[in-house]
């Protein structure tokens, strides 16, 4: 396998070496982090649920009023780069940014162009952590009210993981006036009394593509579910406990600020759903 620098890369239209990869110190994804960004999952050569972040990816760029690229041009990049990079199991991280200009808060006038990287890189090991589970750690939510957004800015989230990692747990869960949202790179969903509950979609979390398809394989398994916020006192007492994330996919949680959850082991639920995801990826 290539090296991180000899990995070939998407950068405004042109395919190159990611060394050679140069951005203006005047772009306004590094000033500012204005930009939107997405990560696709693919298996087997195939992008897992690619409209859906597509979607995503469209939504974001209209609520930063970019104009940049149709999410959808993104099938044909994604292709080259496991190609040239001989990759057919990756994640596909894109990034835009509204370009480079004079640094001043407001919109360029005119507009400046977007910049646009896109790249691959190779999944990272989780199989013992999707067997044994992880733990993690209740932080409070100090974001800003837009974290439907998927935009670059996203140093709270980056303070509370490194929180959670100093404390020995795997991801930082945010609570907000006493209610679990979401951690800082996953959702979050908790079983308590038989059904699945996590936060509802709205301007307080991302709406999640794995979360999506969480709910919906609980549709079709009859499992009980509802998007409802849950109380942190009833998280932590929760019977069972998963992350969802396109790199965490359906993550079991044994463990919150160092306590076991129920037994301190995945639990039924969990179990269903990660092999019901494991089926969905190998089919789509």
């Amino acid at each position: 396998m290539k090296n991180a620098g000899e990995m070939i890369v998407f950068f405004n239209g042109s395919f190159a070496r990611k060394d050679d990869v140069r951005i203006s110190p005047d772009d306004r994804g590094f000033l500012f982090a204005d930009g939107i960004y997405d990560v696709i999952r693919i298996y087997g050569g195939r992008l897992f649920r690619a409209e859906d972040h597509y979607r995503r990816m469209a939504r974001s760029l209209r609520a930063l009023g970019i104009d940049g690229p149709r999410p959808e041009t993104f099938g044909e990049v994604a292709e080259e780069l496991m190609r040239a990079n001989d990759l057919r199991d990756a994640a596909f991280y894109i990034q835009i940014t509204r370009g480079a200009a004079p640094r001043k808060h407001a919109f360029p006038n005119p507009s400046s162009a977007p910049t646009v990287y896109a790249a691959l890189s190779p999944p990272t090991p989780n199989a013992r952590q999707l067997q044994d589970g992880v733990g993690v750690l209740l932080v409070p939510d100090l974001r800003w009210a837009r974290c439907d957004i998927k935009a670059v800015a996203l140093l709270p989230n980056v303070l509370a993981n490194q929180r959670a990692k100093e404390s020995g747990a795997e991801e930082a869960v945010f609570v907000r006036d006493g209610v679990v949202t979401e951690g800082s790179h996953t959702n979050v969903a908790a079983v308590i009394d038989g059904r699945l509950r996590t936060y509802p979609a709205s301007n307080y979390v991302l709406p999640g593509v794995t979360r999506a398809v969480v709910l919906e394989l609980c549709a079709a398994l009859h499992l009980p579910f509802r998007e409802e916020g849950v109380l942190e006192d009833d998280f932590r007492k929760a019977d069972e406990v998963m992350l969802l994330g396109t790199s965490s996919e359906v993550m079991p949680v044994v463990r919150i600020d160092g306590q076991p959850v129920g037994d301190g082991r995945p639990g039924p639920v969990t179990r269903r759903l990660q092999q019901a995801f494991r089926e969905c990826t190998c089919a789509d």
